[in-house]
């Protein structure tokens, strides 16, 4: 009799078998057998193998039941599906251009749906159409159509005959990067009736009835998109004969971001000879959405219900509407330094790294309107970035390595690089000063310490030839350990250089004299000379800086290069900084001072504990 039961809490190979063994030896019948010598191991792997992929399987169904848990895409998709959540598609670049006819003629002039532009990208042609017919009349005999879109890609059109003998039939978009932001979806009669009617996407069942003419729109299994209908209760249905006609645009996706020159192919009305000014460059591309992202929004869009209330509301629904947003940021107007209650305030980052052109948020801005409040106005605002200067001074064990303090540096500039890719540039991601100084050790085992201070920077565009009012927000508050702190070397404010209107001749600066206020002041001999003492204010609790009246003339190259903004530079009252609202924090690494010498106690060198020196953190 067996004195032991199986154990079966173990899944892995190994185990299994070992735990077969263990019973087996419990048998009367097995206690002196030679488990591993002789042909019945082979039967103990044959049943370990089995019991190991019977329990694998069965865990990766259990997975895959479970969108926190589950892996395959098309298991994705379909538990978002169930809750009411779409994939979205490849995304086209979208470009806004005005188009000025040269010598047209006629009361009217149209542009077709699908007239082609062209642009090159290095190298590289792409193509760009219209997705909609537009006519305009000549305005003091000029014709111009203003602010067109043009996407990227190939206006495509597919076709299906109903056939409610087939209980299968689906209408599959069999373009894997077909734009579904760009479907025309028309149902056609019959082939001898060609009465079409246009069908719009549905957002909702609620207020559809049995005539309502929709169409819903769900992503297939082989990442292809797919079009169904009403039953005749939800929707209208179809009937036999009826001719779907799907018209769409493909994309080459990402490829074609930042098209900023096109040229007419074809003609517009008859007229080719056109003049095309380019309002906003192309942006927006995306790849398909990633089953990690279908991933987490599925379950923000359920509970968003689709609307518009909360901020997470409104950054939920951004990445719906705007599928190529890296990050997105919401909070009410009323948290703003100045409140402006009503309002929504919306940052987005797009993966493409540029900030999003007028007509973008603008079109944003009207889609959000269909869910948001309707007392509350949404606006959107280009992210502000805080650069994070860093001063590291890097000891190393030459003992233990063969590289040089050159190639130990570059290699914590690669450091620097991946920490702002791994942890910064994005809402809401703080910068850590323990994190760094730890990366920056773990960059090579010979590296001994690091001793690392910062500063953080921010700049504004000034209007030239103008008094005005400039408002710098750093949102962390400011070193000053006291009142006055540093006021003989300028504080902890620094700037990059203007001249003002009525002197052109002396380039001016900015400091702060410890007690709160801005000075303006030039340098002759090396020494400062302030022209203003009061030209603003700094509020060391919220590091707001205020300029007050300032007329620029002109701007200073910075590091050698043209430039049209000015920088502020300070120096926070913490080494972890915080970004708030629209900031993003990101290091600047080309700028950022990194010196790396050799450790001359550990060395052994001669002047060890005698002229050994440290720098410090203060």
């Amino acid at each position: 009799m067996a004195s032991n039961k199986l154990t079966v809490s173990d899944l892995d190979f190994d185990n299994v078998k070992s735990n077969l063994k263990t019973f087996l030896q419990s048998q009367s019948e097995f206690q002196d057998y030679d488990f591993e010598g002789s042909g019945f191991a082979v039967l103990l792997d044959l049943l370990a193998y089995n019991t190991h992929y019977l329990g694998f399987n069965a865990n990766m169904l259990a997975n895959e039941m479970y969108l926190d848990s589950a892996d395959i895409r098309k298991n994705i998709v379909s538990l978002a599906k169930m809750l009411g959540y779409t994939p979205t598609s490849a995304k086209a670049p979208t470009a806004n251009i005005d188009i000025t006819i040269n010598n047209g003629t006629g009361a009217t002039v149209t542009m077709t749906k699908g007239t082609v532009f062209t642009s090159t990208i290095g190298g590289t042609s792409y193509q760009f159409v219209t997705n909609a017919e537009t006519t305009v009349s000549p305005l003091e005999g000029v014709y111009k159509f203003s602010s067109v879109p043009i996407f990227e890609g190939t206006l495509t059109t597919f076709k299906y005959t109903v056939d409610s003998t087939d209980p299968d039939q689906k209408f599959i978009i069999p373009n894997v990067n077909a734009d579904t932001t760009t479907l025309k979806v028309t149902v056609q009669n019959s082939s001898s009736d060609t009465t079409t009617q246009v069908y719009s996407k549905a957002t909702g069942i609620v207020s559809l009835t049995s005539t309502s003419k929709v169409y819903f729109l769900q992503e297939s299994d082989d990442g292809k998109f797919e079009i169904y209908f009403g039953d005749g209760i939800v929707g209208k249905s179809l009937t036999d004969g009826n001719i779907v006609i799907l018209e769409y645009i493909v994309t080459n996706k990402t490829s074609a971001n930042g098209a900023s020159s096109f040229a007419l192919s074809g003609a517009i009305g008859g007229f080719s000879n056109v003049s095309i000014v380019t309002t906003s460059n192309a942006q927006g591309g995306s790849e398909p959405q990633t089953k990690e992202s279908v991933r987490f929004n599925a379950p923000l869009q359920y509970t968003a219900q689709d609307r518009a209330v909360t901020t997470s509301d409104y950054e939920t629904k951004i990445l719906e509407l705007y599928p190529n947003a890296q990050a997105v940021s919401a909070w009410g107007g009323e948290d703003e330094e100045t409140p402006i209650y009503g309002t929504v305030k919306i940052s987005i980052k797009a993966a493409s790294g540029s900030t999003l052109t007028n007509a973008t948020k603008l079109d944003l801005v009207t889609q959000l309107k269909k869910f948001n409040v309707a007392s509350v106005v949404p606006e959107i605002v280009d992210p502000e970035t805080t650069s994070i200067l860093l001063t590291s001074a890097v000891k190393y064990n030459s003992n233990n390595t063969t590289k040089t303090s050159d190639t130990l540096r570059s290699n914590i500039i690669t450091t620097l690089t991946n920490f702002n890719t791994n942890n910064l540039q994005k809402f809401d991601e703080v910068f850590r000063y323990s994190k760094i100084s730890k990366a920056i050790d773990d960059t090579d085992t010979s590296i001994l310490s690091n001793i690392t201070t910062l500063k953080i920077r921010k700049e504004f565009t000034p209007t030239l030839n103008s008094s005005t009012l400039y408002n710098v927000y750093f949102r962390n508050a400011l070193y000053n350990p006291h009142s006055g702190h540093n006021s003989a070397a300028g504080g902890i404010l620094e700037s990059t250089g203007f001249k003002v209107d009525g002197d052109t001749t002396n380039e001016m600066f900015l400091d702060d004299d410890g007690q709160g206020n801005v000075r303006r002041y030039y340098i002759v001999s090396g020494v400062r000379t302030y022209a203003n003492n009061t030209q603003g204010t700094i509020n060391y609790s919220t590091g707001q800086v205020t300029l007050n009246s300032l007329n620029i003339a002109s701007i200073s190259n910075i590091r050698g290069s043209a430039s049209t903004v000015v920088e502020l530079t300070v120096k926070p009252n913490s080494n972890d900084v915080v970004p708030v609202r629209n900031q993003i924090l990101e290091i600047d690494t080309a700028n950022s001072s990194i010196t790396v010498t050799a450790d001359s106690f550990v060395g052994g060198s001669a002047d060890a504990g005698v002229g050994y020196t440290t720098t410090s953190s203060y």
